[in-house]
Formats: structure tokens, sequence, C-alpha cells
């Protein structure tokens, strides 16, 4: 019956995120993220009763059938939804905490190659965005957000959301808005800032103030009959070769 309880959990949370169900009965037959998780499962059971071998062969047949790959090793919740799925691979000494939701091309992977952990935990209400990549045994703090295609090299804190390569705080959680808030892909509005372009508008602002201010100082020489200082650079070896 526990396994039955969890079964419906997981689909009462795949209809609860996704809009584009139309039933429980689809969601069981169509949607290769809850497949993905029957089947690790089945191979994490095999895992923890030290049959590698077969934990391993379970997950490559999840693997090949719905193109998510998830290691017999790692540790996923309860809930845990991957949207779309394809490409999405999930390390060894992963932890995955409840109401986690993963889209397609997610990475949570490792960057060394000793054997100790060595890849990403999610705690609970994490969203992580289509593409984006967590490495290394970084810490994403609960209910944080992954924007899509974000490259994540260090922890992140609770409630906040990440974009970019590296990845950067861009938004803490809106006042007022409850922790359990799900924004698809993890940005929670259209024109979520860009840190990059951030940066880029305040270079351009800081020169575009330096060139009126070099055009003050031009115009303040040619109403008191000074030379411009280019002109008085070129004259002064001229000076020096007269004396």
């Amino acid at each position: 019956m526990l396994g039955l309880d969890r079964l419906r959990e997981d689909i009462d949370a795949i209809a609860e995120r996704d809009p584009a169900s139309r039933s429980r009965l689809e969601i069981v037959l169509c949607y290769p993220g809850l497949h993905a998780v029957l089947f690790h499962r089945l191979a994490n059971a095999a895992w923890r009763a030290r049959l590698r071998l077969v934990g391993r062969l379970v997950s490559h047949v999840g693997r090949v059938l719905t193109g998510i790959e998830i290691h017999p090793g790692a540790t996923l919740g309860r809930r845990v939804f991957i949207d779309h799925g394809m490409g999405c691979v999930i390390g060894e000494t992963a932890e995955i905490g409840d109401d986690v939701t993963l889209y397609h091309g997610v990475t949570l992977g490792g960057v060394s190659l000793a054997r100790e952990k060595r890849h990403p935990t999610l705690e609970k209400g994490v969203i992580v965005g289509s593409g984006a990549q967590v490495l290394g045994p970084v810490t994403v703090g609960e209910n944080a957000r992954i924007g899509a295609n974000a490259v994540v090299l260090k922890d992140v804190p609770a409630g906040v959301t990440m974009v970019g390569i590296p990845a950067k705080q861009v938004l803490p959680r809106q006042h007022g808005e409850p922790a359990t808030a799900f924004h698809a892909y993890g940005t929670p509005r259209p024109d979520i800032p860009d840190p990059a372009a951030k940066a880029l508008d305040a270079l351009s602002a800081e020169v575009a103030a330096l060139r009126a201010r070099l055009e003050a100082v031009e115009n303040v020489g040619e109403e008191t009959g000074a030379a411009p200082a280019e002109d008085r650079r070129e004259t002064r070896p001229a000076e020096r070769r007269a004396g």
C-alpha cells in the first residue's frame, strides 16, 4: 500500500505542476519523468541491497526508455517531478529533497574523481530550469530557483533566484509570496534581470558620464582661450626642442 500511496502522491504532484496534463491516466501512461522515478526506486532498492550490477542495469533500462539518467545511488525525495526530462542527468551522490522540480537538460553533476560526496544537494521545493547545470557538492537551499541554462558552482541560499554563467543571485523571494509558490523553469516573472546586462548597462552609463565631463572641460577651455589638452601635449616636445 505504501508504494501505491507514493504513486498517488507523484501523480497528484504532476497534475498540480503541469497544466498540460488532462487526466491521471495520461500521466501514468505518457509522462517519462514519472516512469524514470519509478525505475529509480527499483534501481535504488537493488543498489542499497548491494546488488550494484542489477541496480545499474535497471537504471540503464530506465535511461533507454525515458531519456533520463538517474544513478541508482542517488537519493530522491517524495513528489519529485522531472518535467519533459529528456537529457536530464542525476549523479550518484546527488540528494534531491521533497517537492523538487527538474526540467529537461538539467545536470546534477560531480567535478571530483574521488569516491566521496561530489554531487549537489537540492533541498525541499527547489526548481531547476531547463539546461541548467548544478556542479559539485553544493547545496541549493529550500525553495530556491535556478533559471534555465544557469551554471551553479557555489551554494545557493534558500528562497532566491539564480541566473547566468556562473549563476548569480538576481531576486529574493518576493515579499508576501508563499514559500511553496511554483514558477515554471525557475523564473518568477518575465522581466527577470540579467546580471551581465546590468553590468554592461552600468558600464555604458559610466562611459557616457565621463564623456559628458570631458566635453564640459573642453568647452570651458575654448571659452577661456586655453588650448585643448591634446594640443598642449603635442606642443610641449616641440617647445623643449626649440629651447
